[in-house]
């Protein structure tokens, strides 16, 4: 499985914001997504990005992530 929270981090610059989205083209579904969710909670603690806003369809999974990279 991909880290897709890792992917679009390292192509980030310093300070832009971004959005984390599931992929199909790569093999992506909101079920295998809930992962990037985690993977962004540990780049944040590690004080990398900062989480600004979590998108949730109605039934709870997630389907987007805003972050912005700190470092």
């Amino acid at each position: 499985m991909r880290d897709v929270a890792k992917e679009v981090y390292k192509k980030m610059k310093v300070g832009s914001m971004a959005w984390i989205r599931p992929v199909v083209a790569k093999g992506d579904n909101l079920g295998s997504f809930q992962a990037a969710h985690t993977s962004a909670k540990l780049l944040e603690e590690e004080g990398l990005i900062a989480i600004a806003q979590v998108c949730r369809q109605e039934d709870g999974l997630i389907d987007s992530i805003r972050i912005q990279r700190l470092a």
